[in-house]
């Protein structure tokens, strides 16, 4: 006898059974969230045939999401990377005591050709004394994420979330119209031979990000002893994804191109919830320096370097990152010098 197919809502009912009192609150928010990702599915799915133009749809999914989470009773308000701002819950109807964040499209772009895009989120509780929530509430550090996941519509599309006990992955059948338990207890490999990165970007990389990257592409011959392959897919749950089924480490630093920014990606929007579970998976997220879900944002907008995957290799870039990170002429000893200094110099 085949082992019968566990769907997203009997594991949900099943865990929730095995925390004592629980009121079914939070089940109901995850179930809720697996709605809001089901029908964005189905919007990107239809492509061209939805007649939603490219530079609407995220929009769109944005709505949708939005009135499939706000009515159910389980949350305080919501913040979209869409807006990048936050939604009250409408008076009409009953407020809970959970935060849902969540980027509605991760990737839209790259849907004019067809190629893989996602949505993240992430939710917190309310902190204590709150009533009426406020844009501070939702700057919390990472690691206060009561659960956080991902979407990613691809060949197949794919739930996969994390709760503080570990990672579980649920694959779409079409045919029932439901999740299915396909991928139990994820784990990021703790050893790899696959890096991602941006190297068009190569020419700002600061010297600790050179000298990883060096290293990988000398292959057998350099100090790293074994082959490398780069593999970089330029849609942050599409790397994330990857690096969750087969291990790797990914990098998206900060660069010397405008040294008031500390990155590309938002902090709140993305990074937390990646970060979250790849670390619930066994791996590690940082920013290259510190450990990424320990950072207290300032502000929705906040941005931050981003480095995550096989926990070996990210330690081994935090490494670099403290003890081999001197830009080149950074000393005072190799500046210019002459027998003339311009006023800007005295």
């Amino acid at each position: 006898m085949t082992k019968r197919e566990k769907t997203i809502t009997e594991y949900i009912i099943e865990e929730q059974r095995k925390s004592p009192g629980a009121t079914g609150g939070f089940s109901a928010l995850l179930n809720d969230i697996r709605l809001g990702c089901k029908r964005i599915a189905h919007l990107v799915g239809k492509g061209a045939l939805a007649g939603i133009p490219p530079g609407q749809l995220r929009q769109v999914a944005h709505d949708s999401f939005l009135r499939t989470n706000e009515w159910g009773g389980h949350l305080a308000a919501l913040a979209s990377k869409a807006t990048m701002a936050i939604s009250p819950i409408p008076r009409e109807y009953p407020r809970g005591r959970y935060l849902l964040i969540f980027d509605p499209l991760v990737g839209a772009p790259g849907l004019e050709v067809n190629a893989v895009a996602g949505s993240l989120f992430s939710v917190l509780r309310l902190p204590e004394g709150a009533h009426e929530p406020s844009e501070r509430d939702f700057l919390q550090p990472g690691a206060k994420q009561v659960c956080a996941g991902y979407a990613i519509y691809g060949p197949t599309t794919m739930l996969v979330y994390a709760l503080e006990g570990g990672v579980n992955g649920f694959t779409l059948d079409r045919e029932m119209g439901e999740f299915i338990l396909t991928h139990p207890g994820m784990r990021v490999a703790g050893e790899t031979s696959e890096f991602a990165i941006n190297t068009s970007n190569a020419r700002f990389w600061e010297p600790a990000v050179k000298r990883y990257v060096d290293e990988c592409l000398a292959g057998k011959s350099g100090p790293r002893g074994c082959d490398f392959n780069m593999r970089w897919a330029a849609s942050l749950v599409a790397d994330a994804h990857r690096i969750l089924l087969r291990g790797g480490v990914f990098l998206y630093p900060c660069d010397s191109r405008d040294e008031a920014r500390e990155g590309r990606h938002e902090l709140v929007f993305e990074a937390n919830p990646i970060g979250w579970v790849i670390e619930r998976a066994g791996g590690r997220a940082s920013t290259g320096e510190v450990p990424l879900l320990d950072i207290e944002p300032a502000a929705l907008r906040q941005r931050t370097a981003l480095v995550f995957g096989s926990r070996a290799e990210v330690e081994r870039i935090e490494r670099y990152h403290r003890d081999h990170n001197v830009r080149e002429f950074d000393h005072p000893l190799f500046g210019s010098r002459g027998l003339f200094r311009t006023s800007t110099e005295v």
